[in-house]
């Protein structure tokens, strides 16, 4: 079956980086466009960023735009979020996902397999 791991989530401080990494399993993967979304206690899941198939197409939320960077290795089944110059209000659990259209989509119905969440603290 497909699964989605999502590692590299920890305590930072304000202003510090974050790393995380998206392993998939049991499928295609060069086939999906993968998302990175996010959510905060009390409050809804959020589209942070998502990458095309290739690689070649990106895109991000409002809020973590200029900060974050997503990049992808089909060779290794990896999606990875590269996050700089991290606030509090990013403190959230962080989910992978993986869509099998092939452009850059943000509504979280549109994605088809979801990992189980890291935990990203930033501390004031």
């Amino acid at each position: 079956q497909v699964q989605l791991v999502e590692s590299g989530g920890g305590l930072v401080q304000a202003g510090g980086s974050l790393r995380l990494s998206c392993a998939a399993s049991g499928l295609t993967f060069s086939r999906y466009a993968m998302g990175w979304f996010r959510q905060a206690p009390g409050k809804e899941r959020e589209f942070v960023a998502a990458i095309s198939w290739s690689g070649g197409s990106t895109y991000y939320g409002d809020s973590v735009k200029d900060r974050f960077s997503i990049s992808r290795e089909n060779a290794k089944n990896a999606v990875y979020l590269q996050m700089n110059s991290l606030k509090p209000e990013d403190t959230a659990v962080y989910y992978c996902a993986a869509d099998r259209y092939s452009g850059t989509r943000v509504e979280l119905r549109q994605y088809d397999y979801w990992g189980q969440g890291t935990q990203v603290t930033v501390s004031s």
